[in-house]
């Protein structure tokens, strides 16, 4: 049987996806270069945030995007440097110096390939549909506010640019489809504002872009067993939030294709991608959501040729032609992220009707979920919260199923229960107070046909009740145990508390 890495690293022989015809091939093109466009502001930003050259950021979205979009397991998706990742990064930069960060990503990328291969990726199962939709609204909202910066103090040209980029990308689709309208948007105000002269911050603003390629090499760092200890919670931190937001990007990429990917491929991948990264000199990253959006939902890419183009046509972008690029004016990039930021939300979610009819705790842990994210600006953290309330109001709801009716015989000899539902902690606390042991007749049957028990808390509640008819002199008979619950009761019962 062959392991979860080697499935990952196994190459695919079958023809390509996007050889299917000219028109996917120009849909990916095209798409591509639109995410491309669109991620060099970006990674630059977050090389502000962890403290590094702006070459570090465009470096590892370049080799992140390259090496997922052969190693992944999700098509279309888009891996880059994040800002959650530079979040996690920055201390041990700022603190150790750019080595130590080099060696972290690395590091990061080895533990991502380990816990992909022991099946993290199965843990997705367990984030309910609310905390999904509040991860993605609370993205959205996220998109929207890191474009607010853009737009304080800045000269006034600059929001009738967005307006006029956000007009173009409404009606452009209008009339053809066939370029994206974020591209026909980006080019369009390029030429209005350099032609017209209008001084508007540029991408040029934002930080030098690099003028080579980069190179491989190894961390400047001690090989040592202290080296290792200082990065280790670092490149941990790193590898959950990066798995996190890339598990949760692919699977909201999923619904959006109507498609199912390989979890379990995309941790391993992400894991390679971070450690080429690192070595390559980058500050490494995840899969970015906003990006995903505009190549997915925006551009229409659904194959692997755009997430390799994105990271090819970007390191074209900033060393070949860095020049043309930095005279993008940021208002374009702005109406672009605005736009994706509108098409992420959920609005449905919200709309009156929706929210009569949905669960209150359903809607409860949507907007925890929301402003966890939105008060962090960490999406992992915002999903952890927001799936541990689903829980705990899960179990406040279930705890109340577990019904207990009691039939005396006439002769008044017997007493019969009937337990329903399900017995698991929370409902089997109060299961021991169902019971009226004082009054009772000596012989006490439980059935328990209609229930199953889950875990040793209720082993202990049966203990419990037999240990209160006992001590009254009274028979208990246990009946209608399922296989699974009777062999629990069998290995547990008188176990747990002493033998008492």
């Amino acid at each position: 049987m062959s392991s979860p890495l080697s499935q990952a690293l196994k190459p695919r022989l079958s023809r390509p996806e996007w050889l299917a015809s000219p028109k996917v091939v120009r849909t990916e093109v095209l798409a591509g270069l639109v995410v491309a466009l669109a991620l060099i502001p970006e990674a630059i930003s977050f090389s502000i945030i962890a403290g590094v050259d702006p070459e570090t950021g465009l470096f590892a979205s370049f080799t992140m995007a390259v090496v997922i979009s052969v190693v992944g397991g999700r098509k279309a998706m888009i891996s880059a440097a994040t800002g959650a990742v530079a979040l996690v990064i920055a201390p041990l930069n700022h603190e150790y110096g750019f080595g130590y960060l080099v060696a972290a990503v690395i590091l990061a990328g080895v533990f991502q390939v380990i816990l992909g291969a022991v099946g993290i990726a199965r843990l997705m199962r367990f984030v309910p549909r609310s905390v999904m939709v509040g991860f993605v609204n609370a993205l959205a909202v996220l998109i929207f506010m890191a474009q607010v910066p853009e737009m304080h103090d800045v000269p006034w040209a600059v929001y009738p640019l967005i307006a006029a980029g956000l007009a173009l990308m409404v009606f452009f689709p209008k009339v053809t489809r066939v370029i994206p309208a974020p591209l026909v948007s980006i080019v369009i105000l390029t030429v209005i504002t350099v032609g017209a002269g209008i001084a508007v911050p540029d991408v040029g603003d934002k930080g030098e872009l690099p003028s080579s390629l980069p190179v491989p090499g190894l961390p400047d760092v001690p090989f040592t067993l202290d080296t290792l200890t200082t990065i280790a919670p670092y490149a941990l931190a790193m590898a959950l939030v990066g798995l996190m937001e890339s598990l949760m990007t692919a699977k909201l990429v999923d619904d959006i294709t109507d498609t199912r990917s390989g979890k379990t491929r995309e941790s391993i991948g992400q894991g390679i991608a971070n450690i080429v990264t690192g070595f390559f000199g980058g500050m490494g990253g995840c899969a970015m959501i906003g990006q995903t959006m505009i190549n997915v939902k925006v551009s229409g890419a659904r194959t692997r040729l755009s997430t390799f183009l994105a990271g090819t046509f970007l390191i074209i972008l900033v060393v070949v032609f860095g020049p043309v690029v930095s005279d993008i004016p940021m208002a374009a990039l702005v109406a672009v992220m605005i736009m994706v930021s509108v098409g992420t939300f959920d609005w449905h979610s919200i709309w009156p009707r929706t929210l009569k009819r949905m669960p209150v705790g359903e809607t409860v842990v949507m907007v925890i979920t929301v402003a966890c994210v939105v008060t962090t600006h960490n999406l992992a953290i915002g999903v952890v919260v927001g799936t541990i309330a689903a829980m705990i109001i899960f179990a406040k709801r279930v705890a109340h199923l577990a019904h207990v009716s009691g039939v005396v015989d006439p002769e008044g000899r017997q007493v019969v229960y009937s337990v329903t539902g399900e017995l698991f902690f929370a409902s089997s606390n109060d299961l021991v107070y169902r019971f009226d042991y004082k009054d009772d007749p000596d012989d006490v049957v439980i059935d328990l046909s209609g229930t199953h028990i889950w875990d040793a808390s209720s082993v202990a509640a049966l203990d419990a009740i037999e240990t209160k008819y006992a001590q009254r002199g009274k028979k208990v008979t246990i009946v209608g145990l399922n296989p699974p619950s009777a062999d629990m009761r069998r290995r547990l019962a008188g176990q747990l508390t002493g033998g008492h």
